[in-house]
């Protein structure tokens, strides 16, 4: 994989429907996603203009599961509503051992030495929730939690270092594609329902009428209101160590005792909503709480005195 520069279009519709010949979710989708996946290893490396980075994934497993997050039948694994038009699906991603490694490019904007960064993690999962629209597969909305148990990272300065500029070379792509993901993101528009296809029909059993509001109730209570990003480290062990102070006499190099730090976090929690509004409500977030209430009433204030200023102007 390789940055870009500028960020790439949409993707479009769905190559599995138009594979299959068809515009709409249906029987090619269901077949894809009741696969279940098992792949031994997989290294994936990443190329970027001051940086480039490896991922190394072992015995990775890619499967189906319900919304409590529980392998189940397939059937389970689905929510469709035909009066909203849209189907929400659960994945997740299990993997034993990963191992993450960056280190700076010779043409990039990095010191000349530098010293390359090093994370291997033991078991953890991605469980991804994604809603479409039925009449043409396109995503409305995705949910990414990325669940890791106990974690013991040592970092010395230099790292650290590194770390946080390879982070900020990141920072003006992802704000490129921030940008163009707003741009594009779909309005709370009414939704008509699609008329009933013949694959929609085979999914219910002969003779049974189903209940369009126990549907729709169940839909609401798995509903991903906005995309959102998160990660949950149940224990997180961070060394930090000083490894700048060196002298040389001689033929030798002799280590100067530098500082150390050592910080212990647990379950440690980042959640992201890149497309929620100022002023909009909070309570469908993860972690919401009541304390939250003081913020969202600060937030509307603000909206409305800026909304004002810019009526004035």
């Amino acid at each position: 994989m390789r940055t870009c520069e500028e960020p790439r279009p949409p993707n479009g519709q769905s190559p599995i429907a138009l594979a299959a010949g068809q515009s709409e979710y249906g029987f090619a989708e269901k077949v894809v996603e009741g696969m279940f996946i098992v792949v031994n290893s997989i290294t994936i490396k990443i190329h970027s203009k001051a940086f480039h980075a490896s991922f190394e994934l072992w015995q990775l497993q890619g499967y189906s599961v319900n919304p409590n997050w529980q392998q189940s039948d397939l059937r389970l694994t689905r929510i469709t509503d035909p009066q909203r038009g849209e189907v929400l699906t659960f994945k997740e991603l299990t993997w034993q051992t990963l191992r993450i490694e960056a280190d700076a490019t010779d043409n990039g904007d990095q010191d000349p030495v530098t010293t390359p960064l090093r994370l291997i993690t033991n078991q953890g999962r991605i469980q991804i929730s994604l809603k479409r629209r039925t009449k043409d597969c396109n995503v409305v909305a995705s949910k990414l939690m990325f669940l890791l148990d106990d974690l013991l990272w040592v970092l010395t300065d230099s790292q650290l270092k590194a770390m946080m500029k390879y982070a900020e070379s990141l920072s003006e792509a992802m704000e490129k594609s921030a940008q163009q993901r707003k741009s594009l993101a779909p309005e709370s528009v009414q939704i008509t329902p699609p008329p009933p296809s013949a694959q929609q029909s085979w999914s219910q059993p002969f003779g049974v009428s189903p209940n369009a509001s126990s549907i729709g109730q169940y839909f609401d209570k798995h509903d991903m209101k906005e995309s959102s990003y998160h990660l949950l480290i149940s224990r997180l062990d961070l060394h930090i160590c000083d490894d700048s102070h060196t002298r040389e006499s001689g033929a030798f190099k002799h280590g100067m005792l530098g500082g150390a730090m050592q910080l212990t976090f647990r379950r440690m929690a980042f959640d992201y909503y890149p497309f929620h509004r100022a002023g909009d409500a909070c309570k469908h977030w993860v972690r919401y709480s009541e304390a939250m209430e003081t913020r969202g009433q600060w937030a509307k204030k603000l909206v409305s005195e800026f909304q004002s200023k810019i009526e004035k102007l």
